[in-house]
């Protein structure tokens, strides 16, 4: 299925849902709608599927204009963030009821395929009314696979599942996806999710479509400040500074040269734009880009891949936080230019007010204009993998 969006906006009285977009989603891949709640990506779904009729523009499928076409004509499947099932009927019911619509063979082995692959295979006997919110959620998400619609629609499908449960989950239905030829529209708030499903990645903010692209390109090349606020967890250090001499020149008179090779020569010009241009910019760096001296060396595998990473510009700090998510540590440090958070693996033990340097790998720099433009990227060959891990 070719689904495309022209000039797509939404609007009840003065409150404007979605301002005008078009997007066309690769055919029998996954598209990710990422961004914050309120950035428009449950209103865009509901356009997608019919149950909303835009205040303008058109949906085309196939080339076809089923702009004012209801769902119940529409081969779509959807899954909410509030799960919905039959309540009478048994997990297995549940699964089988689009199967047995469609006169699907071998039913039983189709169902309990499911089942098992979303960890539900053992409550196939069980109702909705016997089930956590969580297994709940997975019986709607089993249903909608099961229905083998061209069009499958998936608005924030995990959000109710325990950590452990979405990370097994996400590996799993990035796999259905792979094997599938549905095009499928999965709506998150998380960009670590989005990295995880791959396919491309359209980044909503506000009701403004701001980028679309292969997921990668996005996450690495964001064309804007906001882009880059939005696709990265935990979110990007930015500090002001001054464009000049071929240099970023920070606050305390902290000077850093970039180098000409290091900047990205494929965002659409971009690598280009920062010639000829001098005055303010916001420059921006991942936490996992940032190295503590004394800290990120204890970590072999992170020290071997980034050596040019412990010979950046050195910022003395004080530690103001130190915070453990999963296996790795966020330090937040107040530097000079303010505060930075870097994200080093391991479990560390970093007392309040305990004297660290960063280090600024120039190389790893994203710069944006006055306008919020990305004037400059790393290249991909230079990002060193996040603490051991790809990028």
């Amino acid at each position: 299925m070719q689904l495309r969006l022209e000039g797509i906006a939404q609007q009840a009285g003065s409150q404007v849902h979605l301002y005008p977009m078009s997007l066309a989603p690769v055919p029998g891949a996954v598209t990710i709608l990422l961004g914050a709640t309120q950035a428009g990506k449950t209103s865009l779904m509901r356009v997608m599927a019919g149950l909303d009729r835009p205040s303008a523009g058109r949906v085309l499928v196939d080339d076809a204009d089923v702009t004012g076409m209801p769902v119940r004509q529409r081969n779509v499947s959807m899954v909410y963030q509030q799960f919905i099932n039959y309540p009478s009927l048994t997990v297995f019911d549940n699964i089988a009821s689009p199967l047995r619509l469609r006169g699907a063979a071998d039913l039983e082995r189709h169902v309990r395929a499911l089942a098992a692959r979303l960890h539900i295979d053992h409550l196939l006997e069980r109702h909705p009314a016997e089930l956590s919110g969580g297994q709940q959620q997975r019986v709607a998400l089993a249903r909608a696979l099961a229905k083998g619609a061209p069009l499958m629609l998936l608005d924030e499908p995990l959000v109710n599942l325990d950590y452990k449960l979405r990370e097994e989950l996400r590996e799993e239905l990035a796999q259905l996806f792979a094997q599938g030829d549905a095009t499928v529209i999965y709506a998150t708030t998380e960009p670590a999710e989005a990295l995880l499903l791959g396919g491309h990645t359209a980044v909503l903010d506000a009701g403004e479509l701001l980028q679309y692209g292969p997921t990668a390109e996005v996450f690495h090349y964001p064309g804007s400040l906001r882009v880059a606020r939005a696709f990265s967890d935990p979110p990007m250090n930015l500090v002001a500074g001054q464009w000049r001499d071929a240099a970023v020149h920070l606050a305390d008179g902290i000077e850093v040269a970039l180098r000409p090779d290091d900047g990205a020569q494929d965002m659409g010009g971009a690598g280009d734009a920062l010639q000829g241009y001098a005055g303010p910019v916001t420059v921006g760096v991942r936490a996992g880009m940032l190295w503590l001296d004394g800290v990120s060396d204890r970590h072999d595998e992170l020290a071997a891949g980034a050596p040019r990473a412990r010979e950046g510009v050195p910022l003395p700090g004080r530690v103001a936080l130190a915070e453990l998510s999963g296996s790795d540590t966020f330090v937040h440090v107040d530097t000079a230019v303010g505060n930075l958070v870097a994200q080093v693996p391991g479990v560390l033990e970093l007392a309040l007010g305990e004297t660290v340097t960063i280090r600024l790998d120039p190389s790893q720099l994203y710069l944006f204009d006055a306008q919020g433009r990305c004037i400059r990227a790393p290249r991909r060959g230079h990002l060193r993998p996040a603490n051991g891990r790809g990028n």
